[in-house]
């Protein structure tokens, strides 16, 4: 059984404004915290799609959901490829495209992933280099580091991590490779360890939490998942329906915003006309002008929230 805590469980389904029965999608199972929420609000006729490309996250949520089941698809399958499985899930189709009420992301890694040794994802346990959420997809980070080339780490390493010291830590891999393979995450979180200044390692947390999450987001390509499966959810929600997007990282929450943006009406006619006659109509207006965060409490009871945004939009 999955041991997660959902993160703004109850802001992020409150603002998918649910309608009981109404058709919503939960694209990040996971601990299914926010796919219980929203299936505890619908009808006889309502219905949840659930996406996660885990196992261990669908094995849970029969679990979890077992009241609900009924209601519930689960779908085996990257949020990526959101509008195609919903092809197959037999909800409305106009034209050509499928139509649902309700959308949310939770783009967090679930905690059962973290603290589970063997699935590479952490830096507090020794396992092998792994990262995969899907665990039949080749590309794993021991293969990242072990075979990319130095400057493409320092790359990842600067971009996704945000690392100040991405060019000494990809030498440093480069270098030690050499000898022998990086296997283990202990390997690799000492080599970062020691290609950071040591003032540096002295504040921050541990200094190897930027590399790994750089690490992560690469393997999975976290971010071009993102923003693939937001512009389908844009498509996807019926008018009047919502779409609510939680990040915990400054790159996810630019996406989602910038995303938002492109869509937001944008009339730029002047404010004492009566109508609209610039023809500049958007699609989506924003539910919060600015992103919803944990409270005290949440903070208190659950610290991996403390970097959780929520933004929400609603279709026009």
């Amino acid at each position: 059984m999955f041991a997660h805590t959902t993160v703004l469980l109850e802001e992020a389904v409150e603002g998918l404004n649910i309608k009981p029965d109404g058709i919503y999608v939960d694209c990040t199972l996971g601990g299914a915290g926010h796919s219980l929420r929203i299936a505890e609000q619908l009808g006889e006729f309502g219905r949840l799609i659930a996406f996660d490309q885990d196992d261990w996250a669908h094995e849970n949520a029969k679990q979890r959901l077992a009241p609900y089941m009924d209601k519930v698809t689960l779908v085996r399958s990257n949020f990526r490829h959101l509008e195609e499985e919903l092809l197959n899930c037999n909800v409305p189709i106009v034209d050509g495209v499928p139509q649902v009420d309700g959308i949310l992301f939770d783009l967090g890694v679930s905690s059962p992933q973290l603290d589970e040794a063997e699935r590479g994802f952490s830096y507090n346990h020794d396992a092998p280099l792994d990262m995969r959420m899907d665990r039949e997809q080749e590309l794993t980070a021991h293969h990242i580091v072990n075979e990319w080339d130095e400057r493409d780490i320092a790359r990842i390493l600067d971009r996704y991590g945000e690392e100040k010291f991405a060019r000494n830590i990809a030498r440093s891999i480069g270098k030690l490779r050499q000898v022998k393979p990086i296997a283990t995450t202990a390997e690799l979180a000492e080599i970062v360890k020691n290609a950071i200044p040591a003032a540096t390692r002295r504040t921050g947390g541990h200094p190897a939490k930027r590399s790994f999450q750089a690490l992560r987001i690469a393997v999975n390509d976290e971010l071009g998942a993102e923003e693939t499966a937001l512009e389908a959810s844009v498509r996807c929600v019926a008018p009047q329906g919502r779409i609510s997007v939680i990040t915990f990282h400054s790159l996810e929450d630019r996406i989602c915003k910038q995303i938002f943006a492109k869509y937001v009406e944008k009339c730029t006619c002047p404010p004492d006309f009566p109508m609209c006659v610039c023809g500049n109509d958007g699609i989506l207006k924003l539910v919060n002008r600015k992103p919803i965060v944990p409270s005290n409490a949440e903070l208190d009871a659950n610290p991996r929230a403390r970097s959780a945004k929520l933004r929400i939009a609603e279709k026009l």
